[in-house]
């Protein structure tokens, strides 16, 4: 089985890159593929809870985030640096994700086949 790393780099609205990452994590997880997904940066704020995209002018793609399960997508790694970087912590996320260091997510990227970044 392969697997996938999805980094995810990108504030949630303004440009279509984490809607593209989260199709093609949920796509590659249907081909029976072993995807993890990894949240630095500004993509952290994907996860927060409360969001509501209509109202800047976007679909309302985070909501598929609660259907990771249904795929199969079982590792979700958030940046803590990132995280506190944001003054967020662990209880603000809508989903379960495991807030890692960097040295956890590098272990991550180095034991799967292939890293995707949006």
């Amino acid at each position: 089985m392969k697997s996938v790393a999805i980094v995810f780099r990108h504030a949630p609205f303004g440009s279509t890159s984490g809607r593209e990452g989260l199709d093609v994590a949920m796509l590659s997880a249907s081909f029976e593929q072993q995807v993890s997904l990894i949240f630095t940066d500004e993509a952290v704020l994907h996860l927060l809870s409360g969001q509501t995209p209509e109202q800047a002018g976007a679909k309302d793609y985070l909501s598929a985030l609660k259907a990771l399960p249904l795929y199969d997508i079982d590792t979700v790694l958030v940046c803590s640096e990132s995280m506190q970087q944001l003054g967020l912590n662990a209880n603000e996320l809508s989903i379960d994700a495991e807030v890692a260091s960097a040295d956890m997510i590098t272990q991550t990227l180095q034991a799967v086949d292939e890293v995707l970044v949006f």
